[in-house]
């Protein structure tokens, strides 16, 4: 039995640690606050508890004690405990009471650092906290109001670190900010002192607000936020380097199958070029209705083929769990509906697809098919059970013989929470992966289509035409691929 104290850091899902993540996945229950990441929690396992005791300024909060207790209770049970905080357990996080709950209750525990806000949210808005000649030491100091700051702190010292070369980190002191100003420069620093103050950082939404020590008071600040106080704030318009990605600031709901590998990938470039994700799952990838028995049986006799035809990365992904390598193909040659399930071929199986249609459709592939080399001969075509029919008809229209085998079957997806749904109804742009995707994502949102989308290929952007999406607000990429995607988001969106 062992309850892990662990750090979210500061916003950025990328900045948990290694440990973090491995506890995170084999977790059994996981309690998290306001400031902890929520996109970490799809690291957990579907199994797990959640359970939210978020404290949020001027509502109703989770009592400590009551935290406390919730720990021992579910640390005593034998249950492998993950208590994501955000930033670091022991940096203000009230991780040291938590901790010291557990030890007097005998229950066992472990502490995994993370990154703590007042480090990484000045660096993401281009302000670091000591460089030479500008500031030697940095002091990291809370402002919480309640009991306030002032009554426990000897602001005059800090002031006196700000006056010798030294930056000063205030966290959680947006609602005392003017008072903690106002006892600084009566400690001696000067009211001219640079400031900044990092909202949400690290995060997509991330908002960094420059002033002066003796404005701090009067600028537009909300919670929680880092606040800076010291010459080196003064270099964040040099130095910014997060707001300037090509979709910084942008909101993109993917709105995909789950599984999906691709969707994933797509997700992490959309965060990688600055963009605010919100994944959409529209429908449940589950195994053919035999349990995969009929796509095993023709996997062991793919050389009987003169082509294997590919329809989605999905299908390349079902088949490789039948084959041993790209031996089994024999001397059947491969093709592939477009460059994102001809990468797939080479990622799963090791394969360099013989024809990629250059257009990422049915009717594209078959029609590349009726120039292939063996034309007439057979041709197995894996794909989802009531999968739209323009290959196979295309193909058989040429003079193929065609063999079709369900790879898997989609199911709907759980309904997603309404504040997901919020975030998906606001979005910049949606990414569209299938036809099958637009109509789900319209019917979530009862019927209203996105101002802008991304479709991948013609069928799907049809799909979205119909759906409502005006022409000049819809691209479809060069090519169907990630680097494709983020290229088409960032032309749409600029």
């Amino acid at each position: 039995m062992t309850v892990y104290l662990v750090g979210a850091g500061p916003g950025d899902p990328g900045l948990l640690t290694r440990r973090g993540a491995d506890l995170l996945a084999r977790a059994e229950v996981v309690v998290y606050d306001r400031l902890s990441v929520i996109d970490l929690l799809d690291l957990a396992p579907d199994s797990a508890e959640r359970v939210n005791v978020g404290k949020t300024p001027g509502s109703p909060s989770t009592d400590q004690d009551a935290i406390n207790d919730l720990l021992i209770d579910r640390g005593r049970k034998g249950l492998t405990v993950v208590r994501l905080k955000g930033g670091d357990p022991f940096v203000f996080a009230r991780g040291g009471e938590e901790a010291l709950a557990l030890a007097r209750a005998g229950v066992a525990f472990e502490v995994v650092p993370g990154v703590t806000s007042a480090i990484a949210a000045p660096a993401y808005a281009g302000v670091p906290l000591t460089t030479r000649g500008m500031a030697t030491s940095f002091t990291v100091v809370t402002g919480h109001e309640d009991p306030w700051a002032a009554s426990e702190t000897d602001w005059e010292a800090v002031a006196r670190m700000g006056t010798s070369g030294g930056t000063i980190a205030v966290l959680m002191g947006v609602a005392t900010r003017g008072a903690i100003a106002q006892r600084l420069i009566e400690g001696g620093l000067d009211p001219a002192t640079a400031v900044a103050a990092v909202t949400w950082g690290t995060r997509p939404e991330q908002i960094v607000v420059g002033t002066t020590l003796a404005e701090l008071g009067d600028a537009p600040i909300e919670s929680p936020a880092t606040i800076v106080i010291g010459a080196v704030a003064g270099l964040r318009d040099e130095l910014q380097w997060f707001d300037k990605r090509e979709l910084s600031g942008r909101t993109i709901a993917v709105a995909a199958p789950t599984p999906s590998a691709l969707a994933d990938r797509l997700r992490e470039a959309l965060r990688e070029a600055g963009g605010h994700v919100v994944p959409i799952a529209t429908s449940v990838l589950v195994p053919a209705a035999d349990g995969g028995a009929a796509l095993a049986a023709v996997a062991a006799d793919l050389g009987r083929f003169a082509w294997v035809a590919f329809t989605s990365v999905t299908t390349v992904a079902a088949l490789d769990d039948h084959v041993r390598d790209a031996r089994a193909f024999g001397a059947a040659r491969v093709a592939a509906v477009g460059p994102a399930t001809a990468a797939a071929l080479t990622d799963h199986l090791g394969i360099v697809a013989d024809l990629v249609a250059e257009r990422s459709s049915g009717s594209e592939l078959a029609a590349a098919l009726g120039d292939a080399p063996d034309l007439g001969s057979s041709i197995l075509v894996p794909q989802a059970a009531g999968a739209r029919p323009e290959l196979v008809e295309g193909l058989r229209t040429r003079g193929w013989s065609v063999e079709e085998v369900e790879a898997y079957r989609s199911e709907p997806a759980p309904r997603p929470a309404e504040d997901v749904l919020a975030r998906a109804r606001d979005a910049d742009a949606v990414v569209f992966t299938a036809p099958s995707s637009v109509a789900a994502f319209v019917a979530l949102l009862e019927g209203v289509a996105p101002a802008a989308a991304v479709a991948m290929g013609p069928t799907t952007a049809d799909a979205a035409v119909r759906a409502g999406v005006a022409r000049d607000r819809l691209v479809t990429p060069a090519e169907v691929s990630v680097p494709g995607i983020v290229a088409a988001l960032v032309r749409l969106l600029s």
